[in-house]
């Protein structure tokens, strides 16, 4: 693939661990538009995680908007006020430099999301950061030193244009988008200064339970454009208002049989929970080798 994006980032590794700390694996949730569901994707994979005996990590990289850092705030105040304990993972917070320069606000930045990195990962197995639905110094940075990026698209042409260009005649898929760009690049800098890959899943996200034409073109262009540009498909989670709902609460499809919660357990939640089943082995996350899921 050729880059054209004025790609920027460190010329070192960053957050490194000190000798004999075993280093968390770092989750990306990202992509450069707003609506996917990547909060929704954020939160249920770390209540996931902590609820099979993982220790969590959280950053919200959206520093204005902070979706993923409300929902926790939201679950926070639902336990509190209830007087019931919720697994919750270990929140940091990132603030943006004010330095005028460019250069030093940048310098500022890798030092400060350094330091907090390098914070989490010496007592978490998994740190999961959920990215701004646009190109941000941060977002570049997590991007850059993550071990998994997780890519939620709505399953339209809308969404698939984050990826590739369409032809609007053929619809056969064109060249790679400016993020699929930046993820290359990342890639690329993380096997050159560290050693290691990462891994790419594109999961289609909120998808509507009906069969469709424009459905199944999405599919047809999202598998191509995975053997050339090399994410891989992941399936998302379906389009249910109860996300919605869960959302003030600070609760997930994992907390709907807590005490305290007013949310009727259906089988429509039977089934969402099925969905994170599904993606948790996709992901293949390491240390969950073997491991029973226990919801």
């Amino acid at each position: 693939m050729t880059v054209h994006s004025n790609f920027k980032l460190p010329s070192r590794p960053i957050s490194r661990v000190r000798d004999g700390v075993t280093a968390a694996h770092v989750i990306v949730v990202g992509n450069e538009k707003g609506g996917a569901g990547k909060s929704t994707v954020a939160m249920h994979l770390a209540i996931a995680l902590l609820r099979m005996g993982k220790r969590v990590g959280a950053i919200d990289l959206d520093l204005r908007q902070r979706t993923f850092g409300r929902y926790l705030s939201n679950r926070r105040e639902w336990s509190d006020r209830r007087k019931v304990e919720l697994p919750q993972p270990s929140e940091v917070l990132l603030s943006p430099s004010s330095a005028r320069d460019l250069d030093v606000a940048e310098a500022e930045e890798v030092e400060r999301f350094s330091d907090l990195l390098t914070e989490l990962k010496s007592h978490c197995d998994f740190i999961i950061i959920d990215s701004p639905g646009a190109d941000t110094h941060y977002a570049r940075l997590a991007h850059s030193i993550a071990d998994s990026i997780i890519t939620p698209v709505n399953d339209s042409f809308v969404d698939f244009d984050l990826l590739a260009e369409v032809d609007p005649d053929t619809y056969q898929v064109g060249k790679p988008s400016v993020y699929s760009e930046m993820v290359w690049e990342c890639r690329k800098r993380k096997a050159a200064l560290e050693k290691t890959s990462i891994d790419w899943v594109v999961m289609r996200n909120r998808m509507s339970m009906l069969d469709a034409r424009n459905k199944r073109r999405v599919g047809e262009g999202l598998k191509m454009l995975s053997q050339r540009i090399g994410f891989r498909l992941a399936p998302g989670f379906a389009e249910r208002v109860i996300y919605r709902e869960l959302f003030p609460l600070g609760l997930t499809l994992l907390d709907l049989t807590e005490d305290g919660s007013a949310v009727p357990f259906t089988m429509s939640h039977v089934a969402a929970r099925q969905e994170l089943r599904d993606l948790l082995i996709v992901l293949k996350l390491p240390g969950l080798e073997g491991q029973s899921i226990p919801f």
